[in-house]
């Protein structure tokens, strides 16, 4: 391996070079994994002991920043990664996992605006491990976007493209419904960019559990809406959704009052988003 601080000046001397700079940093398979011979700061068998990047991949984003060039970082992991830094001093944070052969082809249209992304994100990324569990505690208490009542640095369902979506007011099947019975939201979601793209329109639901989850994603929906334009969109949340898991392991619906928020991300992370409120009448007991 060449040495780290001669790679680290060419890095440099390039990047004076050039308009702007595209930094691929994160894990790898040699890293993060299970069972593995691995022992390093951050890393221990495979297991994460932290979130944030690798040192030295810290150090060679603070180091092109310094040149005063837009910065726009490329994230590659199989799990979340702490990027404070980045998303502070960065343009821009692409999250591209591990993309495959087509990989470099759909990175490299997405951030020359060829294609405007929709995706979101499946896990939550915390901003550190402050106030999170223990990671030998299997409880889900403080731990997953359903009980963390931390700020995350990107929250689960979180994702941006390069147009912007309004909401009207959703509005319900019904406003009270016996247990068991479907609930059918409809919103109307318009396009107010100049740019045709596609939202994920997420419905979540607040269930009258006590210390049940903050939330829960009940159903999404994609749609492609050009600019300027409006649709309609419709999501059926079936009883299962509806339901909650009692200490036990038992699965019902539970009387009482809930609240349904559909929008772009979760309901404290978005302000693109419509709410409305509705009762069950009744209970009713659900498989495992």
């Amino acid at each position: 391996e060449a040495p780290a601080e001669a790679q680290l000046d060419e890095a440099v001397a390039r990047a004076k070079e050039a308009d702007v700079m595209v930094a691929f940093v994160g894990l790898s398979p040699q890293l993060e994994g299970e069972e593995m011979n691995i022992k390093i700061d951050g890393f221990m068998g495979g297991d994460r002991t932290s979130l944030d990047l690798p040192a030295p991949q810290q150090k060679l984003l603070e180091a092109l920043s310094a040149t005063g060039k837009p910065l726009v970082v490329v994230l590659q992991s199989g799990s979340a990664v702490a990027l404070n830094w980045a998303n502070e001093h960065a343009a821009a944070v692409l999250e591209a996992w591990y993309p495959g052969v087509d990989g470099g082809t759909a990175i490299a249209r997405t951030l020359a605006g060829q294609n405007n992304p929709a995706g979101r994100l499946p896990v939550t990324f915390y901003a550190s491990l402050d106030g999170l569990p223990d990671f030998t505690d299997y409880g889900l208490k403080g731990r997953t976007y359903r009980y963390f009542t931390g700020k995350p640095l990107w929250g689960f369902g979180y994702g941006l493209s390069y147009s912007t979506f309004k909401y009207s007011p959703v509005k319900l099947s019904a406003e009270t419904l016996k247990a068991g019975d479907p609930l059918t939201a409809t919103v109307t979601v318009t396009n107010s960019s100049a740019v045709a793209g596609d939202e994920v329109v997420e419905a979540y639901v607040k269930t009258p559990q006590t210390g049940g989850p903050i939330h829960s994603l009940a159903g999404f929906q994609r749609v492609h809406i050009g600019a300027g334009e409006s649709k309609e969109v419709a999501i059926t949340i079936d009883p299962r959704s509806l339901s909650a898991v009692d200490d036990k392991g038992n699965r019902s619906i539970l009387a009482g009052k809930y609240l349904l928020t559909i929008g772009a991300a979760q309901p404290q992370e978005t302000q693109p988003k419509s709410e409305a409120a509705f009762t069950v009448t009744g209970t009713l007991p659900l498989a495992k």
